[in-house]
């Protein structure tokens, strides 16, 4: 009797460590398949969540601009009617509080997000609001892309989130990560979302970690705006755009040893090594990473995933709700922001000399280091800033090879752009304000550059 109740008891631990192991491997592994793992189209490499937003565009894209501006008019609505008025019954559901009670400064934004987008939609007002090149660029061709990225990104992104799978990374990677980028192991996952999907998959990976405790200020400002890297499919675009294709491999390693070095500066230096190294909230979850030493490294990563995984407050159910709740903090907090900021930018790209005058003293750094025609190459040096895009739309008319080469590699190593990646840092909870973003972006500019040019030199 005695050895058959042993028996059942053993027959159930068994079944619950399987158990465990189910819920760690298949929705991480469903997270790989999704976030990481390339797919070769006719017209390049993406991964399947962009994949799934590319093709929900496709079928949408007649009513997305119409979409995306009623949504913008209830969040401005919404926005006011709680920051201003603050009605005690709606302000009881923690869940409406955190989409639209916000700072003024943000109402202004999300209010001028929804005119820029109503205007452009219209074509009514001044046509350098809603041009091709300036608020239509946004309208028409981002915010459609964003809001599907946003769709599938934001449900599946517990998936890799909620069931082990940054413990286990973290815990094998700190090893490498830590000496070298002075983060934590799990931030690979955040590079490796961005590198084969989007630079905006990364920023909202990053900021749930950093909302749930995982990073520290410091550290989420440094994977916010030096792991959200442009992604393989757009760095294609624009070496296309560029006439540059043959040039694929060269072309990309340069980028990647380029990224690396800045990766590796970057956290070092202002300011973003005077962030603090403290944390938004408390994590019990988080692991010491003094546990590490003299243990065996994948068992102890193992342990800490399936921790994870089978925790009280995790379940599908629960994984869905947050899910859904990432598609709406998007929706409402990053795209007005993006409208907003975004159609500012290309204004004042497209219609005055500003970034022209901002590339005036790079004219003479670049003549230093032997890049032809670096009159025309200068502004494209900062005229990023704006948009991903511009070093490109200007460039591409510039003879040289070389000097094409360059401009290529610098637009996709700055990282911070204020249509994309730059409007979503400032959305975000991340620790980092405008003018962290500009002094970041010129430092990457300064860091890059010449690591850049001196290989264009043996290239050419």
């Amino acid at each position: 009797m005695a050895s058959n109740n042993i028996e059942k008891q053993k027959q159930v631990e068994n079944n619950s460590a399987l158990n465990s192991y189910l819920l760690f491997v298949i929705p991480s592994l469903l997270g790989i398949i999704l976030f990481m793992t390339p797919l070769q189209f006719d017209d390049g490499i993406t991964i399947p969540v962009a994949f799934l937003a590319k093709q929900l565009e496709g079928l949408l894209s007649g009513i997305l601009p119409w979409l995306v501006t009623v949504i913008l008019f209830f969040v401005s609505i919404l926005t006011g009617w709680l920051s201003l008025l603050k009605p005690k019954k709606l302000l009881k559901s923690e869940v409406i509080k955190a989409l639209f009670l916000v700072h003024p400064a943000w109402f202004i934004t999300r209010v001028f997000g929804f005119i820029f987008a109503a205007v452009t939609l219209l074509e009514i007002g001044p046509e350098w609001i809603w041009s091709e090149y300036t608020g239509g660029l946004l309208l028409y061709e981002l915010i459609p892309l964003l809001f599907t990225i946003f769709l599938f990104a934001g449900l599946f992104l517990p998936l890799l989130l909620n069931f082990g799978l940054l413990e286990l990374c973290g815990v094998l990677l700190n090893k490498v990560m830590r000496p070298i980028f002075t983060l934590p192991g799990r931030s690979s996952i955040d590079c490796m979302a961005s590198w084969m999907g989007d630079g905006t998959i990364g920023v909202l990976l990053t900021n749930k970690q950093y909302e749930e405790g995982f990073y520290t200020k410091r550290e989420a400002a440094v994977i916010g705006t030096t792991f959200s890297v442009v992604s393989i499919t757009f760095s294609i675009v624009i070496l296309t755009y560029m006439n540059l294709e043959h040039m694929f491999i060269p072309y990309y390693l340069t980028i990647l040893l380029a990224g690396f070095v800045a990766a590796i500066i970057m956290p070092r230096i202002p300011p973003l090594s005077r962030k603090a190294d403290t944390y938004f909230v408390e994590n019990q979850q988080r692991f010491d990473e003094k546990e590490l030493k003299g243990k065996a490294l994948f068992t102890l990563g193992i342990e800490k995933a399936l921790e994870r995984a089978t925790s009280s407050n995790n379940s599908f159910s629960a994984s869905f709700k947050g899910g859904m709740k990432n598609v709406f903090d998007m929706w409402f907090g990053v795209i007005p922001v993006v409208m907003a900021f975004g159609t500012i930018a290309l204004i004042i790209a497209e219609h005055t000399s500003f970034f022209a005058i901002l590339g005036a003293p790079f004219v003479p750094l670049l003549n230093i280091m032997q890049v032809p025609e670096a009159a025309q190459a200068a502004q494209t040096m900062v005229i990023g800033f704006a948009d991903m895009f511009l070093p490109a739309v200007i460039g591409s008319g510039i003879e040289s090879e070389f000097t094409r080469f360059v401009i290529a590699c610098v637009s996709v190593t700055q990282l911070i752009y204020m249509s994309e990646v730059g409007g979503l840092l400032l959305a975000s909870k991340l620790p980092v304000k405008f003018s962290d973003l500009v002094i970041i972006f010129f430092e990457r500019t300064l860091i890059t550059l010449p690591v850049i040019v001196v290989i264009a030199h043996f290239i050419f």
